[in-house]
């Protein structure tokens, strides 16, 4: 790995903005919630968890999600409020019969899974449509906590590049934090019924980068080059960086050579 890449946490985000007592928790730490409740409320609405059926355990979900155990619970709690799902006392929870969202909350938006790596050519292909504008706007609109979002995950990214790895749900959460900055939901609620097809892309990609010496440290600083360009507000920049770091991903995945999608 190249000495450039070996930063410290404070060196891999500043200048940071002042920070203040009143500032709520990182956004990127109420975002891991989200991201479970929405997967597990998506497989509950389409029938892939059928009534009574049992939800893996707190464990398992963690394990599954890459995320600690309290962010599971408070996923739980989420769906056990619209009523998805019940618990039994040392049995775990169920998904409940009949069981339908509350008014406050619509259907979320859903995509066909992920079947041929056709389809993942074509996520990246849907990804590069908004993800620069996302960015783009990112920069115009971000307040302090969705910045403070942001450079958390390049801290995650960073540290599993120091351990040589990449680290998926880091990755995510650094281009779901980049849509909720430009504040439009649109985009944001996007970016999570992608989640499935966004992991997918990424993981193949993070192999890709385990084998070249300085893939890792070079994408790192991909994400690190969006940041500053955000912080910044050059929009024109971040967006650049943006549809560089997605195409350059592709290509990686794809050595270069995407499939002919022709009908």
């Amino acid at each position: 790995m190249r000495d450039d890449a070996k930063m410290t946490r404070r060196e891999a985000t500043e200048p940071r903005q002042p920070a203040t007592a009143d500032l709520p928790a990182s956004p990127v730490r109420r975002l891991l919630p989200d991201r479970v409740y929405q997967s597990l409320r998506r497989q509950i609405l389409a029938g892939d968890m059928k009534p009574d059926e049992r939800l893996p355990s707190e464990h398992q979900l963690a394990a599954e999600f890459l995320v600690s155990r309290p962010v599971v619970r408070e996923a739980l709690q989420q769906l056990r409020e619209e009523k998805l799902i019940f618990s039994r006392r040392g049995a775990g929870s169920f998904v409940r019969a009949g069981g339908a969202p509350s008014p406050a909350r619509q259907p979320a938006l859903g995509f066909a899974p992920v079947e041929t790596i056709a389809d993942i050519q074509r996520c990246y292909e849907f990804r590069l449509t908004i993800e620069p504008e996302q960015a783009y706007h990112a920069a115009l609109r971000w307040n302090d906590p969705a910045l403070e979002a942001i450079a958390s995950a390049v801290e995650l990214m960073r540290d599993a590049t120091q351990a040589h790895r990449h680290h998926d749900d880091a990755d995510f959460a650094f281009h779901t934090a980049i849509a909720q900055a430009a504040n439009n939901h649109y985009f944001a609620e996007s970016m999570m019924a992608l989640r499935e097809h966004i992991s997918l892309g990424m993981h193949a990609h993070g192999v890709t980068l385990l084998g070249p010496p300085g893939g890792l440290a070079g994408v790192f600083q991909e994400h690190l080059a969006i940041l500053q360009a955000l912080r910044q507000r050059d929009a024109n920049r971040a967006r650049d960086l943006m549809r560089h770091h997605l195409e350059g991903s592709r290509d990686r995945i794809f050595e270069g050579r995407t499939l002919d999608l022709a009908l």
